[in-house]
């Protein structure tokens, strides 16, 4: 198979660190795995830590533009990995394999996915990240407007008052103009 990265080396049989099958570009290093092989090496090894020492003397690459699946040729889609990375891995959902660029494995084993490779793929990963992704956004939203020590002063506050049994008289208290008069 041709490399789907770089277009110049030929994907060879591999071992991603001696335990699963993977084809390595002979070129650009990238991975190409297929989902089911990882699922069945996991399956067999339920316990397998994967190794806690990371080489980034590679910086991890991530391919802006779309790729193709080396198998069929139909564009992959592109996954990110957590919220709080925007690195994307890419996928062909038509056979269920996953491009790693050179650098991606060790970047994924930093962020602790290794083990849950599969996982990432699934549109409850990806609901999950864009979940995790629009809160932050609001944080730094509020943030910005409210500045470091006021967010911090009413994010306390408001996590206090949804916690009070009687939080609806005092949510009234609060945002009456006036809590003493009888008047509008």
């Amino acid at each position: 198979m041709k490399c789907t990265s770089c277009k110049q080396g030929h994907l060879t049989p591999s071992f991603i660190e001696g335990q699963f099958r993977a084809h390595t570009c002979s070129s650009c290093e990238g991975n190409w795995i297929l989902i089911e092989d990882f699922v069945a090496w996991k399956d067999r090894n339920p316990d397998y830590q994967f190794s806690e020492q990371i080489n980034f003397e590679q910086d991890s690459q991530d391919t802006k533009k779309a790729l193709l699946c080396p198998v069929t040729g139909t564009i992959m889609h592109k996954f990110r990995i957590s919220a709080q990375n925007d690195h994307r891995v890419d996928y062909s959902a038509a056979v269920g394999g996953l491009w790693l660029d050179r650098g991606e494995w060790e970047l994924l084993k930093s962020e602790g996915l290794a083990g849950t490779l599969n996982a990432v793929v699934t549109k409850h990963w990806q609901h999950q990240i864009r979940e995790q992704s629009t809160q932050q956004n609001f944080r730094d939203i509020y943030q910005d407007k409210f500045g470091a020590e006021n967010y911090g002063k009413v994010k306390a506050f408001r996590e206090w008052l949804q916690s009070q049994p009687q939080k609806a008289d005092l949510r009234a208290y609060l945002l009456a103009e006036d809590p003493y008069s009888a008047e509008k």
